[in-house]
């Protein structure tokens, strides 16, 4: 719904304009706002910030239209102001046009030009705020993305690129600071967000120190992909340092203590690759899938406080190069058959 502000002294016109556009009010496409002069404008706007368009006679008692337009400028410059003025000589237009006026249209007031003008006015204030959204998101983009990659994302290649699918052979990682709920629960938003992004830069630091990359943070855990070389070696050994580091963290203490811990399920094989989500929606996240990713999940949910849980496939690949004991066989979500794990020491 747009909201309208109409600054004018003569009464008569807010009858006026709520008859012209009872069937847009009545739709609730519109919203309008009276008020009786600048002063009072500038009032309604502080009461009404998401007002769109201000429609204001130039002569008014305290502040006059002109002054009115001046400080929108100032205070709001993303309102667009017609104004509405039996005051159409051409001083007064240059005037109003000089300080900030989309248009000018004269008194007496032809609805039916008023209303063309008024949608004008309305499309120029939507166009402005889609754009200095998308410059706001492409620059968020540019803090994360180099130069010569947002280039490829412009390009009919990067668009074929984002459908195509493979099945790639890889490690995933699942990382959980533990018990992370308790301060979740007790703490404020601004405790909680900034312990966890403190914990977050930890781990994420590790994972990249071994080739690996974010697949994504999934509430208090992050999920890890390792590709390449020897990348179940590099998976454990990222784990190995996440834990050490995360040890080393001071206590937490506020409304309730905690000290973090985290506990690291890892699994190896063939997974899907690619994009999936919703093309309708346009929000396609590129993520690995498949029954590899499900169990190394699983895994971190069996392990506990401090450990890293790999299967026995996984440990008979491994097993000269790291210190690991056998835990026995666990009953794994989704699982017909029990799985047996080992707990990685170092």
């Amino acid at each position: 719904m747009a909201k309208i502000l109409v600054a004018d002294d003569e009464t008569d016109l807010e009858m006026l304009i709520k008859q012209k556009f009872r069937q847009k009010i009545r739709e609730q496409q519109y919203e309008f706002v009276f008020a009786i002069n600048g002063n009072d404008a500038l009032d309604k706007i502080q009461q009404h910030p998401d007002i769109d368009i201000v429609l204001s006679d130039i002569n008014m008692p305290e502040m006059d239209g002109l002054t009115l337009l001046s400080r929108l400028g100032e205070s709001s410059p993303l309102i667009k102001a017609v104004i509405v003025s039996a005051y159409g000589d051409m001083d007064n237009i240059r005037t109003a046009m000089n300080r900030g006026a989309f248009d000018f249209i004269t008194k007496p007031i032809n609805f039916e030009d008023l209303s063309l003008t008024v949608e004008k006015t309305l499309k120029q204030v939507k166009l402005i705020r889609e754009t200095l959204a998308a410059i706001k998101e492409n620059n968020i983009l540019r803090m994360y993305v180099d130069d010569t990659v947002l280039k490829f994302m412009g390009t009919q290649e990067f668009e074929t690129s984002l459908m195509l699918n493979e099945t790639v052979d890889a490690t995933v990682a699942f990382v959980d600071i533990c018990s992370f709920t308790s301060i979740s629960e007790n703490e404020s938003p601004e405790t909680v967000v900034k312990l966890l992004n403190t914990y977050f830069d930890v781990i994420v630091k590790e994972i990249i120190a071994q080739g690996g990359y974010i697949d994504k943070f999934i509430g208090d855990a992050v999920m890890a992909v390792f590709r390449g070389d020897y990348h179940l070696d590099r998976a454990i050994d990222a784990a190995l340092a996440v834990r050490s580091q995360i040890d080393k963290l001071p206590e937490q203490t506020g409304v309730v203590s905690f000290k973090p811990h985290v506990s690291i399920g890892i699994n190896t094989g063939e997974m899907i690759s690619g994009n999936i989500g919703s093309a309708n929606l346009k929000r396609l996240d590129y993520t690995v899938i498949g029954d590899v990713v499900n169990t190394a999940q699983r895994l971190q949910g069996a392990a506990g406080e401090g450990k890293i849980i790999i299967t026995d496939a996984a440990y008979q690949k491994v097993k000269e190069s790291f210190s690991c004991v056998p835990l026995g066989e666990v009953k794994l979500k989704n699982k017909a058959n029990p799985v047996m794990i080992y707990e990685v020491k170092d």
